[in-house]
């Protein structure tokens, strides 16, 4: 499939520059999508973070180098770490040894071949989802910037929902909310044209009060998926649409903002909603 071949080309592009500082946005363009969604398919495919797999990439190639009998400090510079320390550090912590013992005889180290990606559909449960074209709407709340490297992320978000619920902000955000779409929204907006920000917001048709900022979602085809659950039961939907339904659906991702909306707050048993933004693949990329 096409888009299975884009994927590995972006492998290949990694590849191609793993001696230079990889340039995310480049990488998504190679996929076909933005460096935002890339870096999603990417973890929930490989099951490690994009920079996790670089930097082990890296230490694989640069273990290589050592034995072959360059210089800890030259390959430290080849591989983009400023100082020798930074570079001791990530070896070790690939290795579990310093860069200076790799000759010693009997030493042993870790070898990391390049990703490839192939097709492997489970299909061995339902997946409740329905197609559905938005026009443009308004979105209400607070924000904050994300990091390029998303899972840089994951410790500031959870803290930005936990003072959402304790500082009177998502009790404020719910009489602005549209009847027509109701929950509570966590919204991505990743694309390649504009800083990345996270929102907890609600759709509105109301003036913006002055203590919230306001953001339009362009009109898009979303790809839109329901559960329930508790924990981390959105994760493992998100992933099972990356790796089960994404693959044959005949859609691809759109650049576009991700969408979460939570339709209740009972964390024993939450009620939410997946929105994809979509396009229709070409017939030739089926």
């Amino acid at each position: 499939m096409e888009w299975i071949k884009r994927l590995n080309a972006a492998i290949n592009y990694i590849e191609e520059h793993i001696t230079e500082e990889i340039d995310l946005k480049e990488v998504g363009k190679v996929a076909g999508c933005s460096a935002y969604h890339f870096q999603r398919m990417f973890t929930y495919m490989a099951e490690m973070s994009l920079s996790e797999y670089i930097r082990r990439r890296k230490m694989s190639l640069a273990a290589v180098d050592l034995l072959a009998g360059k210089k800890v400090i030259d390959v430290s510079v080849r591989y983009g770490y400023d100082s020798p320390t930074a570079f001791n550090r990530a070896f070790k912590n690939t290795h579990g040894i310093a860069p200076s013992k790799v000759s010693e005889e009997g030493v042993s180290i870790k070898s990391y071949p390049p990703i490839h990606f192939h097709i492997s559909v489970k299909g061995d449960s339902e997946m409740n989802y329905r197609i559905v074209r938005r026009e443009a709407f308004k979105i209400v709340g607070i924000s904050m910037p994300l990091e390029k490297e998303l899972e840089k992320n994951f410790e500031k978000l959870p803290q930005m929902w936990g003072k959402a619920h304790t500082d009177g902000t998502i009790p404020k955000l719910l009489p602005l909310m549209n009847p027509q779409m109701p929950g509570i929204m966590g919204v991505s907006t990743c694309n390649n044209e504009e800083a990345w920000r996270y929102y907890i917001a609600v759709a509105t048709t109301m003036d913006t009060p002055t203590e919230f900022e306001e953001y339009e979602i362009p009109a898009f085809t979303w790809a839109v998926f329901s559960g329930e659950g508790a924990g981390t039961s959105i994760q493992e939907l998100e992933c099972r649409i990356v790796k089960e339904w994404l693959p044959t659906s005949g859609y691809e991702y759109a650049d576009g903002p991700d969408v979460e909306v939570y339709l209740n707050d009972d964390p024993t048993k939450m009620s939410y909603e997946v929105w994809i933004p979509v396009v229709k693949k070409a017939e030739e990329d089926m």
